[in-house]
């Protein structure tokens, strides 16, 4: 009995966890997903230089350089992570993205990749202009993390594009992913609308504005 209520014991924390940081929400979604109803709530960020608190990494020894990743890069990225098998990111770099990223001693830290033109998001067109970048695809590799590098990476951006006249940074966060929108507050962004994208067995895509900020 006593080992009974341990193991229910511990299976209220692990639910407790989920429901902490969010993953209890996104595994509902993601298992219903996986019978054809995929339903996603999603915030619009926009942020600027100019209300972003300075990031720093929470380790001395580790002197990363910011740079633009290459096409051999990328690569090793796509070999390096379980379960982006389906990403071409060389079709990404050759329809226009950038990608970022940090590296210590040539080794991959993390990265992102951005947009400098309009784009689509499930079915909803979104518009870029000459002062506007939209970042998606953050990753920091796993012996990196807890060392406030996603955070520090989206700060050092800004002085990486300022000077190609960019003023205003886009980003498309979902709304259960808790940890992604702590990395959006900590960049000082803003949310400029909460969307609803539903899509039905993959075949039908209905997308609505839940509200605007």
């Amino acid at each position: 009995m006593e080992k009974d209520s341990k193991g229910v014991v511990n299976r209220i924390k692990w639910i407790y966890k989920l429901i902490r940081h969010g993953l209890f929400w996104q595994g509902v979604r993601n298992n219903l997903a996986k019978i054809g109803v995929d339903i996603m709530p999603y915030y619009y960020f926009i942020a600027v230089k100019e209300n972003a608190e300075p990031q720093a990494i929470r380790d001395k020894n580790l002197e990363v350089i910011l740079t633009r990743f290459n096409e051999e890069d990328m690569n090793l990225i796509k070999s390096s992570i379980i379960g982006i098998e389906q990403k071409d990111f060389l079709s990404d770099l050759k329809d226009g993205d950038i990608c970022i990223g940090l590296k210590y001693n040539e080794e991959i830290v993390g990265y992102t990749l951005i947009k400098r033109k309009p784009f689509y998001f499930r079915k909803r067109y979104f518009h870029l202009g000459k002062e506007d970048i939209y970042l998606h695809s953050l990753y920091v590799f796993d012996k990196y993390r807890g060392k406030n590098i996603a955070p520090y990476m989206k700060y050092k951006r800004f002085e990486m594009f300022e000077k190609e006249g960019v003023k205003y940074h886009h980003a498309i966060v979902e709304s259960f992913n808790k940890s992604a929108l702590k990395i959006q507050y900590k960049a000082a962004a803003k949310k400029a609308a909460l969307y609803l994208s539903i899509i039905l067995f993959k075949r039908w895509t209905f997308n609505y504005t839940l509200k605007k900020y």
